[in-house]
């Protein structure tokens, strides 16, 4: 499955860029659910982030590493390839762009493509829309 969403904030791109911590991560948790950020060494190829969910049944893990990056005057975007992935996901690739609008703000692009185990994608989608739609609140 494949999920495409685009915020505009009213920031600059190197802010923007500045701005992908730890702490953006976990602004970024899911509501509800108790995400544990257990290393995040970045955003640049080779750098890894280790995710430890805990719901009331299970703890999972969710390990990506970060496979790409590329940076001109006008976007930053880096992309990120689970390793180890939390049930229901079987597969997950994401592509984060940062898109300088030329006015002071910027565009993120959230480009995903993922894969379920058979029948629960459709369940997947909406919850990773709640997640994404987080970022309006950034600001």
């Amino acid at each position: 499955m494949k999920i495409l969403f685009e915020t505009i904030l009213n920031r600059p791109l190197s802010v923007i860029k500045a701005g992908f911590t730890r702490e953006l991560f976990l602004y970024l948790s899911p509501p509800g659910v108790k995400v544990n950020l257990k290393r995040f060494d970045g955003c640049s190829p080779g750098h890894e982030v280790h995710l430890e969910i805990q719901s009331p049944v299970m703890k999972q893990q969710w390990v990506s590493l970060i496979t790409a990056e590329n940076e001109s005057a006008s976007e930053w975007s880096f992309v990120d390839e689970g390793k180890v992935l939390p049930f229901p996901l079987k597969h997950w690739r994401h592509h984060h762009r940062v898109i300088s609008l030329g006015d002071g703000s910027s565009k993120i692009v959230d480009d995903i493509s993922f894969e379920c185990v058979p029948g629960l994608g459709p369940f997947v989608y909406p919850f990773l829309w709640l997640v994404f739609s987080r970022y309006r609140d950034w600001e």
